[in-house]
């Protein structure tokens, strides 16, 4: 088999690497060959770097993208984008990359496929921002989509997309809506949601963080190690039981952020849950108000994609997975 992951650099890129060096057959065949692109270049475990080429790319040339699909992959992963917070303020460069940079990817394929047959698998790392109010009680993935940021806005056309390219049968491709993944390992990054990994992680090694929203703000989490499951899972489910609807919300864990700031208080204590700094932030307040708060993923989860139940265990593992050894 071989696999390409685009936004192999990022954090579930790196995860989802890291997890297949833990994992040979983590994807269901054994890998010939693996192409990890990135603006920067990806890190490459040294067990995978045999079969491993790294590509710097921007995914808004389109020559980039004809240069990754010439190698003919057999699997697609495509997690690179422009993050929410960036996409909205840098209107031209969210377009360019995260639709744009998408549809190259898929013509593409559609050209390999036109000189001979070719048809991978393509796992699209889709978001719940492409819901927008008004929200029932619980979001079904039958909900319609009326997303409230360019950010969103670019995930729903891309959705739309992949169902066509592989309704035409240019592509095999499942959408997976990422919850906001918590707790992000690393440094802050420009997305509006990362404050609610922020909250956490920066207390969890004795520094402060700042809170921009209110405490009764309600959102749907999963962890990064949830987020390479779901990956890993898309990349082998038999999508003939997705029929036309190739987009699927995935599980996650509806929590309010003073839920996330008392399960800190449990597993790391108070003097941890005291690091946490009020500041309000009208501008994360009016982007994060449009967003949706709770999900029936019981399709998902009838397609065997499971994710955290309670954030404590969510914590847990960011502690076991980034913090083992670290004293705050």
């Amino acid at each position: 088999m071989r696999v390409l992951v685009t936004g192999a650099a990022g954090m579930v890129g790196r995860k989802l690497v890291s997890r297949l060096a833990e994992n040979p057959d983590l994807f269901g065949a054994e890998i010939e060959g693996l192409t990890l692109a990135d603006v920067v270049e990806p890190p490459v475990p040294a067990s995978l770097q045999a079969v491993t080429a790294t590509r710097t790319v921007d995914l808004s040339r389109r020559e980039d993208t004809v240069s990754l699909i010439k190698g003919r992959p057999d699997l697609v992963f495509h997690l690179a984008a422009i993050v929410s917070g960036e996409a909205e303020v840098e209107f031209d460069k969210g377009y360019a990359i995260n639709l744009d940079g998408t549809r190259y990817l898929f013509e593409a394929i559609r050209a390999e496929g036109g000189r001979e047959p070719y048809c991978p698998r393509f796992v699209f790392a889709s978001s719940i921002a492409v819901f927008g109010e008004p929200f029932p009680e619980k979001i079904g993935d039958d909900f319609f989509t009326t997303p409230l940021t360019s950010y969103g806005t670019q995930k729903a056309i891309c959705e739309l997309l992949l169902a066509d390219y592989s309704r035409k049968g240019f592509l095999d491709g499942i959408g997976i809506r990422l919850p906001t993944i918590c707790i992000r390992p690393g440094k802050p990054n420009k997305a509006a949601s990362g404050f609610f990994s922020n909250i956490l992680r920066e207390p969890l090694v004795g520094e402060e963080a700042v809170l921009p929203v209110e405490e009764d703000v309600r959102h749907w989490f999963a962890s990064p190690r949830a987020a390479v499951g779901f990956c890993a899972h898309a990349a082998s489910l038999d999508t003939s039981e997705l029929g036309a609807r190739r987009n699927l919300t995935m599980p996650g864990l509806s929590a309010l952020v003073g839920e996330q700031i008392e399960a800190l208080r449990r597993v790391a204590g108070a003097k941890a849950a005291d690091l946490i700094r009020r500041e309000p932030n009208p501008d994360i307040r009016k982007i994060v108000a449009g967003w949706p708060r709770n999900f029936d993923a019981s399709r998902a989860a009838g397609l065997g994609f499971v994710a955290e139940t309670n954030f404590d265990d969510i914590i847990r593992i960011h502690i076991e997975d980034e913090l083992e050894g670290v004293t705050p």
